[in-house]
């Protein structure tokens, strides 16, 4: 497929995500709709809030806009939009279509809706194959940060596989929009920095607060007396989370929750909800700026473009950051029984 139809695809993305990042806010803003708050529908992926619906048509507006301009048909999945997958245009057969589009809509609804954080509309774009394309395919991304109520600054981000990042930094003082320079840490060490285990939600707290204490003695050593040598902040946003590892804020995180089933079930306790590929889907972004994503057991990530299977992933913000923790992650991993000895 020409690169023309990528600069088309991606103009039409950042359009669509600037559209998306004013719906939500004008739905903010707007104090005769419904309470923002409030569950929409129960989708197979997550709970669908008031806030997440605000801009359901308008993307499938833009993308059957897309497909009839270019003739170019699109398989797109979204968190509680089409779950399973739809084919835009309807009646186009699954053989013709040239493009898949992974959507988080409104990754962090929970922390904006009652304006404690941000939160990030989430895109990937693929060509589709017979199989159905593979996260690690993604050709192109884009993050588009949607900000709280009282914050006037947001910031979009978008890479294009093998040709690096694009940022800049959107006003809702002026509409104008001016270049951001994005970059990950350089530092090797932890010490001082951020760096957290993910536990966003009751069962196995204890098992991840453990992991963590564990794994930050073995980087860092003891605790010392009066001093704090590094600092966790719980982002319930994978794209926000993606992003502090950009930017230079976080310089390793870990998602585990799906590794903790088996010890849920030992416990007689279901497993609660995780991660998932449309979570994740702006990798490519975090890919391009030098930040190492992995399976926590070292292996490079290989994950479908869907709305359904739970991920385990960890993010390290410079190959030399990863040097330094992965070999004590795994073994504490192993050791204490969630991943399999090679």
């Amino acid at each position: 497929m020409s690169s023309v139809r990528h600069d088309i695809l991606l103009d039409r993305l950042l359009i669509l995500h600037d559209a998306m990042r004013q719906a939500f806010l004008d739905r903010m803003a707007d104090s005769r709709r419904a309470d923002v708050c409030d569950v929409e529908r129960e989708a197979e992926s997550d709970t669908i809030y008031g806030l997440d619906a605000a801009a359901d048509e308008l993307v499938l507006e833009h993308l059957e806009a897309f497909a009839r301009e270019t003739g170019q048909a699109v398989r797109f999945l979204a968190e509680g939009i089409a779950d399973r997958g739809l084919i835009i245009p309807a009646g186009v057969s699954s053989a013709d279509v040239v493009w898949r589009i992974l959507m988080d809509p409104l990754d962090g609804t929970r922390e904006l809706m009652v304006q404690k954080r941000p939160a990030w509309i989430l895109t990937a774009v693929a060509r589709e194959v017979p199989h159905g394309a593979r996260l690690q395919d993604a050709v192109l991304a884009v993050q588009t940060e949607v900000p709280l109520k009282k914050q006037h600054l947001a910031d979009q981000v978008w890479a294009v596989r093998g040709k690096g990042v694009t940022a800049r930094r959107w006003s809702r003082l002026d509409g104008r929009s001016v270049s951001l320079d994005v970059r990950p840490t350089r530092s090797k060490t932890l010490s001082h920095g951020f760096a957290a285990i993910s536990r966003f939600f009751p069962g196995a707290r204890d098992e991840l607060a453990a992991l963590d204490d564990e794994l930050m003695a073995a980087v860092l050593g003891p605790v010392e007396a009066g001093r704090a040598r590094v600092f966790e902040d719980q982002y319930l946003s994978t794209g926000g989370q993606l992003y502090g590892l950009m930017s230079g804020q976080d310089r390793f995180l870990a998602d585990l929750r799906p590794l903790m089933a088996p010890l849920l079930a030992r416990r007689g306790e279901e497993a609660g909800i995780s991660c998932h590929p449309y979570d994740l889907c702006t990798v490519l972004i975090a890919e391009e700026l030098g930040v190492v994503v992995r399976h926590p057991s070292g292996r490079p990530l290989d994950l479908p473009m869907d709305c359904t299977t739970p991920v385990a992933w960890v993010g390290y913000a410079n190959s030399a950051i990863r040097d330094l923790v992965e070999p004590h992650l795994i073994h504490i991993l192993r050791r204490r029984g969630h991943l399999r000895r090679s």
